[in-house]
């Protein structure tokens, strides 16, 4: 599998019943192709939308039915719309269990910078400040390296998105946490070493005794 799909595969591992989530764009979207079955999941899109579905087959998208980013979705029965005020309500007051983001940096204290490249025309931060901020779990879906760069950093040097700790990252060669305040290297991706892992990263990591594979 790619890495995306590995990404997403193992994100979807995190999700709970009945748990209400949001799903950034990009490689967060993807989560809601592999969520497992039998477990009922509420996701949201930042533009008003609860109910999303997998991402659609060719031909069967609805022009007017898009995720935050304008990419085609599909919902569910029982998916409901409204306007961003609500949608942002929902956020910044505590509703979501939980947020999966796309990253450009993580810090080895967990800080996320996620919203602007240096010399670039961008939009700016969208609603990724209010996510990280209002969501009771952040999950960062990002690749570990970009332009041979890692992007597990030892401090961001973009703009941070929020003060707020996320609680995961999941990249294409391993899982890291920071319930210590510090970088904690959990699983590695398949076929992946520790030593591969450490090589790849900036940031220092955690190491425990033992490490397991992505089980996906």
């Amino acid at each position: 599998m790619d890495a995306q799909e590995l990404i997403a595969r193992r994100i979807a591992q995190e999700l709970r019943e009945g748990m209400l989530v949001n799903l950034g764009i990009g490689i967060p979207t993807l989560v809601a192709n592999y969520l497992p079955a039998g477990l009922h999941v509420y996701f949201q899109s930042e533009n008003g939308l609860i109910g999303t579905g997998s991402v659609p087959d060719p031909g069967m998208a609805q022009p007017r039915l898009t995720d935050a980013g304008g990419k085609p979705v599909s919902a569910l029965p029982g998916a409901c719309a409204f306007d961003s005020a609500m949608s942002f309500a929902l956020i910044r007051g505590g509703h979501l269990d939980m947020t999966v983001l796309g990253g450009l940096q993580v810090d080895q204290q967990g800080r996320l910078a996620n919203w602007t490249i240096p010399g670039k025309m961008v939009p700016g931060m969208g609603g990724a400040m209010d996510l990280v901020t209002g969501a009771r779990r952040v999950i960062v879906a990002m690749q570990h390296n970009a332009k041979g760069k890692s992007k597990i950093v030892r401090e961001c040097s973009l703009p941070l998105t929020s003060a707020r700790i996320v609680d995961l990252v999941v990249t294409d060669l391993a899982v890291i946490d920071f319930a210590n305040g510090r970088a904690r290297l959990l699983e590695t991706a398949p076929g992946v070493s520790v030593a591969e892992v450490v090589t790849a990263t900036e940031a220092e990591l955690e190491i425990p005794a033992d490490v397991p594979e992505m089980q996906l």
